[in-house]
């Protein structure tokens, strides 16, 4: 039977300054777009302000890198000039209700960030999420339901408006005075997204100077003695098995996977790194057209890279705002080829 949840839809690099994380990906060879924002008056009559949370993204054909930060009070000066700032409009009665969930999700940001600066954003992608909603709920993994929101579609594309519909996983065991469906899972925010609109994402800009052709890898590491339990998770969350692959388990996905790793093998897998904390979204992995390509940019632009055992590059999570981000030679759609 086909799976209810297919690749990677998108993971989320949560970052202090998004004016810096901008121009760090810039050298990594991806463009990237203004960031967005919500904005309201901080009083009557005054100016709107930004708020809550500002994104953007590096776009490819079925997936994308998110760029995320909380906007508090008084650091607009961390977004990048030009941001583009959306006016919050709504009627009142719905208004305060919106400021309470765009507030919510910046204070999920704030609350990775005071982990650390990094990737704590995983989502799969599904072409059948409600029916994803209903195997979870009968396999007893707790989650919010699925959840829909509309935003302006991108000019260039099929249709004026996207819709995007989602669910986020809670943990196992609800913290006390946790809403439902905000993605409390230790490792960070996780959850399953309807498949983007190819109509819609072709409209965006996908043509990288680095090659980078899609979002084919996220690498979880966790303690050792934590492994069975998570592979646990992750078999029931992705509805399949794991395969071995040295102290690796992969998930393997439509033209994507999920690398599980004990944080014993983290060394071997990409040398020279050490988990923040655990669990931890410790890197990511994008296919890249020609990778002499892609590691002449990273070395005209003075980034660090290293080599992994399977000859893939990366530059380390120290150079890259606290992940890890790995290059690899693909078929120029997406895939990953494992060795």
């Amino acid at each position: 039977m086909p799976h209810d949840t297919t690749r990677l839809h998108h993971v989320g690099h949560i970052v202090e300054n998004l004016a810096e994380a901008s121009v760090l990906y810039e050298r990594l060879g991806f463009v990237v777009p203004p960031p967005s924002c919500p904005a309201m008056p901080r009083s009557e009559g005054a100016a709107p302000e930004p708020f809550g949370a500002a994104n953007t993204h590096a776009d490819f054909p079925d997936s994308f890198l998110e760029l995320a930060t909380c906007v508090k009070e008084g650091a607009a000066g961390r977004l990048p000039a030009d941001t583009r700032l959306v006016p919050l409009e709504a009627p009142a009665e719905v208004l305060p209700l919106l400021v309470e969930r765009i507030s919510g999700t910046s204070a999920n940001l704030a609350a990775c960030l005071d982990r650390f600066q990094g990737l704590h954003i995983l989502m799969f992608s599904s072409p059948a999420i409600d029916e994803a909603a209903a195997r979870l709920t009968a396999a007893g993994v707790r989650h919010g339901g699925v959840n829909t929101v509309r935003r302006a579609a991108p000019s260039g594309a099929d249709s004026a408006i996207e819709t995007i519909r989602y669910l986020e996983i809670d943990a196992e065991e609800p913290h006390t005075g946790t809403a439902p469906g905000t993605g409390t899972v230790p490792e960070g925010r996780v959850g399953i997204v309807a498949d983007l609109d190819p109509g819609i994402q072709s409209a965006r800009h996908l043509d990288h100077p680095n090659g980078a052709t899609g979002l084919a890898e996220a690498t979880l590491c966790v303690a050792d003695e934590d492994l069975a339990a998570t592979h646990h998770r992750y078999a029931t969350y992705l509805d399949r098995s794991p395969r071995q692959e040295g102290q690796s388990l992969i998930f393997d996905l439509d033209g994507a996977a999920l690398r599980l790793i004990p944080s014993s093998a983290l060394p071997m897998t990409l040398p020279g790194e050490k988990p923040p904390a655990l669990p931890v979204l410790v890197a990511y992995t994008v296919t890249v057209r020609d990778l002499p390509v892609a590691r002449d940019l990273l070395h005209r632009n003075d980034v660090p890279v290293r080599e992994t055992p399977a000859g893939d590059l990366f530059v380390p999570a120290k150079a890259a705002l606290g992940t890890a981000v790995v290059f690899h030679a693909g078929q120029g759609d997406g895939s990953l080829n494992h060795r």
